[in-house]
C-alpha cells in the first residue's frame, strides 16, 4: 500500500466513477483502475462496488477511505513542517477555480501573485464546483471559488456576489429574453446531479410543475458546449464558461426570466469555503 494507492482510491469515491477520477487525476483510466485492483487484492476485501451509474464503496472502502485521508493530510503538514524549518521555501497556497472564473482571471492572477507577492507560491486547480469543495474538506486545495456552497463542519464561507447563468444556444435568430418555461422544456445539456447548475435546474422545474428535459449529462464544460455549438443541446451556464465563444459569436446568451422566485431565478451565490484552521 502507497500513497499514490491511497490518492487514487480516495479520489475515486469521491468522484463515484472511474472515468471521473482519472480525469480529475490526469492519469489514465486502466492505471488508475490497477491501482485500486492492486489494493483489493492487498488488503484481501472488495473496496468498491462497481454498477452501471459508477462505483460507490462498501463497508470496507468507506473505512480505508477516512483513514486514508487522515494519512494524506498528516503527510502534507509533516511536508510544511519540514519545509518550514528549513526556511528556504515560499509559502505554498493552493487556489480551486471554477472553468469560468479561471477564464475571467486565472492567469491574471497568478501573474500579478508573482509580481506583488514576495515569498508566496500560488498554484491553480480548476475544476467543477463540488469537486473543489470536495478537495478543500480533503485539504489538497486551500481556499476555493465556488459556487452554492452548503453548510459543511471545518469550512468557513464567504459569500461574494450573485451570479446571473445565462440561456445558452448555437442559434443566432434565437434573442431576447426567455421564459424559464421555455428552457425546461428543451433539451438541456447540464454536469450532473452534484453541480450546482442542475440543481438550480432541477429546483425550477419543481417550482413551476415541470419535469426539465435533460438531453445529455456531462461534467466538462468543453464537452457541454460543444454540444451547444453544433445544435445537439442548449444548456444554462455561468457567463463566464462561455465568454470566449459569445465574443467570436459560435454561442447566443440570452437572460432568463419568469419563475417562482424572482424575474430572474436562475442565479447563484458566489462563496468561498476555506479551512477554519490558518
Amino acid at each position: 500500500m502507497n500513497l499514490r494507492q491511497l490518492r487514487y482510491f480516495t479520489q475515486t469515491v469521491e468522484a463515484g466513477n472511474i472515468t471521473r477520477a482519472a480525469e480529475q487525476l490526469y492519469v489514465a483510466q486502466p492505471a488508475l483502475g490497477l491501482q485500486i485492483r492492486q489494493l483489493e487484492e492487498e488488503l484481501g476485501v472488495p473496496l468498491l462496488i462497481r454498477h452501471s451509474r459508477g462505483v460507490t464503496a462498501t463497508d470496507a472502502g468507506k473505512l480505508l477511505c477516512e483513514r486514508a485521508r487522515e494519512v494524506l493530510k498528516r503527510v502534507e503538514q509533516i511536508k510544511l513542517e519540514v519545509m518550514a524549518q528549513a526556511g528556504t521555501s515560499a509559502e505554498s497556497i493552493t487556489l480551486g477555480l471554477t472553468p469560468g472564473l479561471g477564464k475571467l482571471f486565472g492567469a491574471g492572477l497568478m501573474v500579478r501573485v508573482r509580481d506583488d507577492m514576495q515569498g508566496v507560491a500560488l498554484s491553480v486547480v480548476e475544476e467543477m464546483s463540488y469537486v473543489l469543495i470536495d478537495a478543500v474538506e480533503r485539504d489538497e486545495v486551500h481556499i476555493a471559488l465556488a459556487y452554492e456552497v452548503g453548510e459543511k463542519p471545518g469550512l468557513a464561507r464567504v459569500p461574494l456576489f450573485d451570479e446571473e447563468l445565462l440561456y445558452v444556444t448555437s442559434d443566432s435568430s434565437d434573442t431576447g429574453p426567455i421564459s424559464l418555461s421555455e428552457i425546461l422544456s428543451r433539451p438541456l445539456a447540464l454536469a450532473g446531479e452534484r453541480d450546482h447548475v442542475y440543481q438550480l435546474v432541477m429546483q425550477a422545474g419543481r417550482e413551476l410543475g415541470i419535469e426539465p428535459v435533460i438531453g445529455f449529462e456531462a461534467s466538462s464544460v468543453g464537452i457541454m458546449k460543444s454540444l451547444v455549438m453544433e445544435g445537439s443541446a442548449v444548456s444554462v451556464m455561468p457567463y463566464g464558461s462561455v465568454i470566449e465563444e459569445l465574443q467570436r459569436g459560435e454561442i447566443t446568451g440570452r437572460r432568463i426570466e419568469g419563475g417562482t422566485t424572482g424575474p430572474y431565478p436562475l442565479s447563484h451565490p458566489f462563496l468561498t469555503p476555506r479551512p477554519s484552521h490558518p
